[in-house]
């Protein structure tokens, strides 16, 4: 019996890599299907392997600016000599996608969550007002962007980092989120590319 369970566990795992590794290869364009969420939410995988990682980064920004690639998902946080630490990124859907140059005006733990009128017009279902919390979809930080509706925040739903499925803001996993937060200041230059 207890060979049999190992073996199924095996295979398990075995299915939910390779169906992990098929995610992979497709368009990051909408949320993976639900038997790669379910492995996704159980090895912390998202759209793709998005581990926060120190990489070369040789672009010329200043040390502690935010640079955004919507096109690789990823979010550069700028450490200077030649290096930055990347995060996997949720973007913006088509539609919603947006470049330009802002500038971090708050930052909250936690936030409460008010969508924007122009999301209320589009999803009438929505809450007029979510207190801060778990389920709170804003998860545990939020970067404001200001002169914008755009925030770069967390998620309780890490299954969509790595895909373009927001309505513009940037997703973080919540520890990326967390950690991103710890470094960032108001007045951060934050630089969102095509």
């Amino acid at each position: 019996m207890g060979r049999s369970r190992t073996l199924a566990a095996t295979l398990a795992l075995a299915v939910g890599l390779a169906v992990l590794g098929e995610a992979e290869a497709r368009p990051r364009t909408s949320p993976p299907d639900p038997i790669a969420s379910f492995f996704g939410r159980l090895f912390g995988a998202g759209g793709f392997a998005s581990a926060r990682q120190v990489v070369p980064f040789r672009a010329g920004y200043k040390p502690g600016t935010v640079v955004i690639s919507t096109s690789q998902r990823r979010l550069y946080y700028v450490l200077g000599g030649g290096q930055a630490i990347a995060y996997g990124v949720g973007v913006g859907r088509p539609g919603f996608t947006w470049s330009g140059t802002k500038t971090v005006t708050m930052k909250r733990e936690w936030p409460d969550w008010r969508p924007p009128a122009q999301m209320l017009r589009r999803r009438p279902d929505l809450p007029r007002y979510m207190p801060g919390g778990l389920g709170n979809p804003l998860g545990a930080r939020a970067l404001y962007l200001g002169g914008s509706l755009y925030r770069i925040h967390g998620s309780n739903e890490p299954e969509t980092i790595g895909y373009a499925v927001s309505s513009g803001c940037i997703r973080m996993t919540n520890a990326d989120v967390i950690d991103l937060y710890n470094r960032v200041h108001v007045g951060t230059k934050v630089i969102v590319q095509p």
